[in-house]
């Protein structure tokens, strides 16, 4: 039976060498990509005839790579892989300086350990000098205002001018909950829309309701809108609610459900065959899925004023009265979406919805939910903008419009929670208050943490310098008998003041890099042993 297919168990000290290997070759692969002047790993194709792929990104660099061949080895790996997916997948970056964190820490930390060090009490104190950090990073943390500190922190996110002043521009407009949708585009160049009101993902149930047959969209003023998810195959079911409607005199009516049969269409578009008398138009219930369903109809009545039509709730049709139409303004849809803008809705109601829904997102950790959270809020808020991305090629279009989701996913970061000196410089400066807990403690457990986390944070600073080509130790020199707040900009080689040259961090980021590294390293220096399962595809592939 080969090592791959039997079960094992590997003790202390041959499971530390070989978690520290599995670290250490991961963090090697990911670390030339700290900076703004990054080195690229080529990562190989699956299939032959392909050119391997050329990538600068750390987070879509982990995410390649499945398995080392070595177990042991793969532990280790796999144990910082799940800390950088985990920092990428909450805000979008910092994979690489938690990376390079994760592996000074332990690193440090099992040398301490095979000198006899007690690793719980090493986790304790390195878990304790993390909330120090944090907190540091807190005070530091400033806000940035107005379209030109937001292009030049999206420029040295992206490193794309015209990039970063179209998303500098988009998020100014919008805030920092506007929804900002990044698409493909037709054309080479970047192009940006701005659209009034909100919109959800739906379309109109017929062609045949476009009132601009050319564009394939319906433009209807002083709306009266039915919200609900209900699947109508009768249209003897609607001749009641149109008998309501012409009653009233309501000259445009929209209707919102999961699904109108064929039937019930062309009655629809029989009873508004004279459009100054009553015009219809049929949308999709938007969202995919009973809750978002419920999520989208509960937002729509909200904010025109609406009572929906549940399906779950049991309720049809004959349930329906005038109450429970919503108002807005004006109401658009065409193939995809419908939008809604000057809805009537309750303005008190609308803003303990706004104050409930930015509690929620504040509280929110599962990145999805504050993804939703935040497009809800968004749409309430009325700013939206889509940002179309171009390029020469199929390839250079991919790469530019990743690099847009990440600029844009950062920006919202950095509106919702700030941003610190860039460079690395905000870890560096947290040394001192490290340094501050190192002097008066007399626990050689605590010391060493600190001594531990003060080499860490340097170990950014380090590694930026040198993937620009400039000498770390030297640079390291400069920084220390500068100013406060001045750093190195890595793609001039020149100590500069931080803020006033636009070198920023996102707070978001960096705090998330110092949480996952800090905090899994600990914990990794606690495994003593490995316990390797049986491997059911190579006992499955033998002969």
């Amino acid at each position: 039976m080969s090592d791959h297919a039997s079960p094992r168990v590997v003790f202390y000290p041959r499971s530390h060498q070989g978690i520290q290997k599995g670290v250490n070759q991961l963090a090697a692969v990911v670390r030339p990509t700290l900076g703004p002047c990054p080195r690229t790993v080529a990562v190989e194709s699956t299939f032959r005839d392909k050119a391997p792929e050329l990538l600068d990104s750390a987070g879509v660099i982990t995410r390649r790579i499945i398995q080392l061949p070595e177990r042991d080895a793969d532990v280790g790996a796999m144990l910082l892989r799940h800390v950088l997916w985990r920092v990428h997948d909450e805000v979008g970056d910092g994979t690489a300086t938690a990376a390079v964190l994760f592996q000074t820490v332990y690193n440090h930390g099992l040398k301490y350990i095979a000198a006899g060090g007690n690793a719980i009490q090493l986790r304790r104190y390195l878990e304790a000098g993390m909330q120090d950090i944090l907190d540091e990073l807190d005070r530091m943390t400033v806000r940035l205002e107005g379209q030109e500190q937001l292009t030049r922190l999206a420029e040295s996110l992206c490193y794309d001018p015209s990039l970063a002043k179209l998303l500098g521009e988009m998020f100014d407009i919008v805030g920092e909950y506007g929804q900002v949708d990044i698409r493909i585009g037709y054309g080479r160049q970047l192009e940006r829309q701005y659209v009034e009101g909100m919109y959800w993902s739906s379309g109109v149930l017929s062609p045949r309701m476009f009132t601009d047959q050319v564009k394939l969209r319906a433009d209807l003023t002083n709306a009266a809108l039915l919200i609900s998810d209900l699947e109508i195959d009768d249209p003897r079911q609607f001749m009641p609610v149109i008998d309501t409607i012409m009653e009233r005199q309501i000259q445009t009516f929209v209707i919102v459900a999961e699904k109108l049969s064929d039937n019930v269409i062309t009655f629809l578009l029989s009873a508004s065959r004279d459009p100054e008398r009553l015009q219809i138009v049929a949308t999709r219930t938007p969202g995919s899925g009973a809750i978002e369903q419920m999520v989208a109809m509960e937002d729509l009545a909200i904010l025109t004023g609406g009572r929906p039509l549940i399906k779950a709730a049991g309720n049809t049709l004959r349930q329906f009265k005038i109450a429970h139409l919503g108002h807005a303004r004006r109401v658009w849809a065409d193939g995809s979406y419908l939008g809604i803008i000057g809805g009537k809705g309750d303005p008190r109601m609308l803003r303990r919805q706004i104050a409930s829904l930015r509690a929620a997102y504040k509280t929110a950790s599962e990145p999805q939910q504050r993804a939703s959270l935040q497009q809800r809020i968004g749409k309430f808020m009325g700013g939206s903008a889509t940002l179309l991305v171009g390029g020469s090629t199929d390839s250079e279009t991919n790469v530019r419009e990743e690099q847009a989701r990440k600029t844009s996913t950062l920006l919202r970061a950095a509106l919702h929670e700030g941003v610190l000196p860039g460079g690395g410089l905000a870890l560096l400066a947290c040394r001192n208050r490290l340094r501050q807990r190192l002097e008066t403690s007399a626990c050689l457990d605590e010391q060493t943490a600190y001594r531990i986390l003060i080499r860490a944070l340097e170990e950014p600073l380090r590694t930026i310098a040198t993937n620009a080509g400039h000498d770390a130790a030297a640079v390291m020199a400069q920084v220390s008998q500068a100013a406060p707040g001045w750093g190195l900009d890595a793609r001039s080689g020149e100590i500069v003041d931080m803020a006033e040259s636009g070198i920023y961090d996102v707070a978001a980021a960096q705090k998330a890099a110092i949480r996952g590294a800090v905090s899994g390293a600990a914990t990794a220096l606690t495994v003593d042993t490995v316990i390797h399962k049986r491997n059911p595809e190579a006992v499955t592939g033998r002969p």
